[in-house]
């Protein structure tokens, strides 16, 4: 039995998602916070305050890690002024270095020197490192010094902006790129989870329109996909006994009817000779068409057993057939396509194709090709072709078209019906088109 699995149902849909959305969030907070709590800060840029002094006096100092000093004019102060303990000790001894008062002189910072005290460790240690004064004034970024001039001007010393992500950004973007990796593998697994009952859903639907004989779903999933697997199987069964009742019924009617044509036969002994002839020749086409709903019925109903097929050698050997009765008939070489599906129905859809082409166009041209994932057959012939308006009217029961497709060289007008019938049970389909060079080709479709 083909089906979704065995096991009882799972946690709804909902809640899965709640669940994984839930464990998404708490793993992206957990890693943000270790990287908080255990990583350093960064070191950012900074200065001694003697470097911006000779950065003002027009001798800019070299660096090799840090990012130079530059200085421009501005017509406003820098702002927001730097506030620490420091920062008037800083004007004092930067106005004594540039001999103007103190009142001109005015340091701003976005971001205070003690908002991270951590990083103000990691500056000083660096400091020591470097064998400089561990207690002597420097400035971290990112800051402006400003110095105004005789004319209302203002001259200001900044760090060059940098390229790329500053320090604080790479830390951000380092949360992310960890949280996304420690995340990957749990979303996967629950899309793999939720996707997988409704991709087998897809797949037991898609066989469905194959094979409607198919087995039932075994219940699996959330409760959502419980449901629906429920729905599908009540409308399959139900679909399966309308099926069945109205192909019982149609054969029983067929079958009754044999009854009174059998009584009228013997009665039509006793009619006038010139009637005696037109009523036994409508007692034999009606015999015909009850002769063949009873073999459409039992081939409806006929246990299938489904196979791999080659076409191409299906083709080949049912062209071999006719051939030795006289028919023209002909298959072009292709390569080999193999298809899932029941050898005697098939045969029989393929059998009333090239006997319609032979019948009414004078020979049967047939070629198999793959087109994606469909397999293609052609049935052409050279006939006159058929009005457009009767491409799908010839696919219904019992339809004849006059008069070349009447009783004496049409049948009992089952035959397209039956070939179309076969070709959707394998999740296919049959078209008729007119070629404009004449004649009519028979196109057969159906899944690999």
């Amino acid at each position: 039995m083909k089906a979704l699995g065995a096991g009882k149902p799972t946690a709804s849909l909902f809640g899965q998602l709640l669940a994984l959305i839930i464990v998404s969030l708490i793993a992206a907070q957990a890693i943000s916070l270790f990287l908080v709590f255990n990583l350093p800060p960064p070191v950012p840029d900074f200065y001694r305050l003697s470097e911006v002094t000779e950065t003002f006096q027009g001798h800019p100092p070299r660096f090799t890690v840090r990012r130079p000093l530059v200085v421009s004019t501005s017509r406003r102060a820098p702002s927001p002024p730097l506030e620490s303990r420091m920062t008037p000790l800083m004007r004092a001894e930067l106005a004594q270095a540039l001999g103007v008062p103190v009142d001109r002189v005015v340091i701003s910072s976005d971001k205070g020197r003690f908002s991270d005290r951590r990083a103000y460790r990691l500056v000083r240690d660096r400091i020591e490192r470097e064998g400089g004064d561990r207690e002597g004034p420097v400035l971290v970024t990112p800051f402006e010094v400003g110095v105004q001039q005789a004319d209302g001007t203002w001259r200001v010393v900044r760090p060059i902006k940098g390229f790329g992500l500053s320090s604080w950004q790479q830390r951000i973007v380092l949360w992310f790129v960890l949280s996304a990796i420690a995340m990957a593998p749990i979303a996967y697994l629950f899309s793999r989870r939720l996707s997988a009952p409704i991709s087998l859903f897809a797949e037991a639907a898609e066989r469905l329109g194959r094979d409607p004989g198919a087995e039932p779903l075994t219940l699996k999933g959330s409760a959502e996909i419980d449901v629906a697997v429920r729905a599908f199987n009540g409308m399959q069964e139900r679909l399966r006994r309308y099926v069945d009742d109205r192909t019982a019924m149609v054969g029983a009617i067929a079958h009754d009817l044999r009854t009174p044509l059998t009584r009228l036969r013997f009665r039509i002994e006793n009619a006038p000779e010139d009637l005696r002839g037109k009523m036994a020749s409508d007692l034999d086409q009606m015999e015909e068409m009850i002769s063949a709903a009873l073999t459409f019925v039992r081939d409806a109903t006929r246990p299938s057993e489904r196979t791999p097929l080659e076409l191409s050698s299906l083709l080949e050997s049912l062209c071999d057939e006719m051939a030795e009765t006289g028919a023209d008939t002909e298959v072009e070489q292709s390569d080999k396509v193999i298809i899932h599906g029941d050898p005697v129905a098939l045969r029989r859809l393929f059998t009333n194709l090239l006997e319609n082409a032979v019948k009414f166009g004078g020979r049967a041209r047939t070629r198999v090709f793959r087109e994606g994932d469909t397999a293609i057959v052609e049935i052409a012939d050279d006939g006159p072709g058929i009005p457009k308006d009767d491409e799908e009217k010839v696919f219904e029961p019992f339809y004849r078209r006059e008069p070349s497709r009447s009783r004496q060289t049409g049948g009992a007008g089952l035959g397209l019906a039956v070939v179309r019938s076969v070709a959707r049970g394998h999740g296919g389909d049959v078209l008729l088109r007119n070629r404009h060079a004449g004649g009519l080709t028979a196109r057969v479709q159906l899944p690999l």
